[in-house]
């Protein structure tokens, strides 16, 4: 019987969108901090909250064209405005213009066969009894530490836990719940928050009772389902105390997650493509953002970006989608993934003529370009054949060289697809 959690290894490249109040001030999502906005004044912009352009079924329509097979939406950042329809607050989508944006999502994504995700905020910078501490907005106050006097911890607690009984009950399957995040050192005077403020523990049984097949990430700050690098890309696959861990690398199409109108550092198709196939090539997913504008609609550049990735993974998808590391040292500048009794080679750079294989020599029963399927020559260069003229000199034993076009390939990432040998 397979193991409830194998999809997520299997269908390795997700969707993530960062939306809110925030997306509205489109000056990141962390705004209400950088600017130390009261939640009194905050709350003020929720008149003017109007997502008219927000279609969840283009965003999946959008998404499956870009070969993703799950997807994660924002239902409460930590300005603690809610997507979803909440008995707990008025402070909502719903109240501010009677859309529960969670539920379209969840609907749009399911319809196109998209796994679905929420992310959930254990921090809430709106609610009266969630303590100030160096992230808050109210933390430069000269009486910030007299206003934590009255703030009750226990009763937020008993919030925080409720709303998520709100989502885990209300809105059917959720394939993955993406917490975030806890701080446990201290900063600046003030002391952080770890799982005891949460009950890390009591959350994730509940989370774990009422959806018994979901994923939940690492940031309770106890041990998760996986680990979450953020807006780095690791070198190895991951390890925990020397045994490799189910990692998923969180990254932006900017240097945003929340709409952030004039941040202008976009990461380019090709690197975004790189990234993943390097992501998998270690065994890891790749969660990649888009941060909706403040009508809700997904920016034109970042649609740009996905319809291109799309293009790539169209002719590539074998190559990430179930797939892996390799047991194989790729050559310089290329990464190799393996699925089943195939192993793909991602060329970053387009070497002239040839390309050395070490170790892969008997191994491969046919060499090709996936993009176009067209076979590529294969040969071993005995390892004392002297270089002279036009013969190129040897090779390592046991390397196997492949002959390549001169002309480079018009995709993304080229990619050449080896069929192993039985048992390799």
């Amino acid at each position: 019987m397979a193991h409830p959690h194998e999809w997520f290894t299997r269908d390795r490249f997700g969707l993530f969108i960062h939306f809110g109040l925030y997306s509205t001030l489109a000056r990141h999502e962390w705004v209400m901090s950088r600017e130390r906005t009261s939640p009194e004044e905050y709350e003020k912009h929720t008149a003017f909250f109007d997502p008219d352009r927000f279609d969840a079924p283009a965003m999946a329509r959008a998404a499956k064209r870009a070969g993703m097979r799950y997807a994660v939406l924002t239902s409460k950042h930590h300005e603690g405005f809610t997507l979803f329809d909440t008995a707990l607050s008025d402070y909502s989508s719903v109240r501010a213009c009677g859309r529960d944006l969670v539920r379209e999502f969840l609907e749009a994504f399911r319809a196109e066969g998209i796994r679905v995700g929420l992310y959930f905020s254990l921090i809430d910078w709106h609610h009266p009894d969630f303590t100030i501490d160096y992230h808050h907005p109210l933390r430069d106050r000269p009486d910030a530490r007299e206003l934590n006097a009255g703030r009750d911890m226990a009763r937020y607690r008993a919030y925080l836990h409720g709303q998520l009984r709100e989502l885990l009950t209300g809105y059917g399957k959720i394939d993955y719940l993406f917490y975030d995040f806890t701080y446990v050192d201290p900063r600046d005077g003030w002391e952080g928050k770890g799982p005891e403020d949460w009950d890390s523990e009591g959350l994730l049984a509940m989370t774990r009772e009422l959806q018994p097949d979901i994923i939940v990430n690492d940031r309770l700050w106890i041990p998760g389902d996986l680990v979450t690098p953020e807006q780095y890309q690791p070198d190895a696959p991951l390890e925990r105390d020397g045994a490799e861990v189910r990692w998923e690398a969180c990254q932006t199409l900017n240097g945003s997650w929340g709409y952030d109108r004039d941040n202008l550092g976009h990461k380019s198709p090709d690197l975004v493509i790189r990234m993943l196939v390097d992501t998998v090539s270690k065994n890891g997913n790749l969660l990649l953002n888009v941060g909706p504008d403040g009508r809700g609609a997904v920016a034109p550049h970042d649609l740009r970006s996905l319809e291109s990735i799309g293009e790539w993974m169209a002719l590539h998808e074998r190559a990430v989608i179930g797939a892996g590391a390799a047991r194989w040292d790729a050559p310089s500048g290329a990464v190799f993934t393996r699925r089943d009794d195939r192993l793909y080679l991602h060329l970053f750079t387009w070497p002239f003529g040839h390309v050395h294989l070490r170790d892969l020599a008997g191994k491969v029963r046919f060499a090709r370009l996936l993009h176009d399927g067209s076979q590529l020559r294969t040969s071993e260069i005995a390892p004392d054949q002297q270089a002279w003229n036009t013969e190129p000199g040897g090779q390592p034993a046991g390397t196997l060289t492949l002959h390549l076009p001169t002309v480079r390939p018009e995709v993304a990432v080229p990619v050449i697809e080896l069929y192993l040998e039985p048992g390799a």
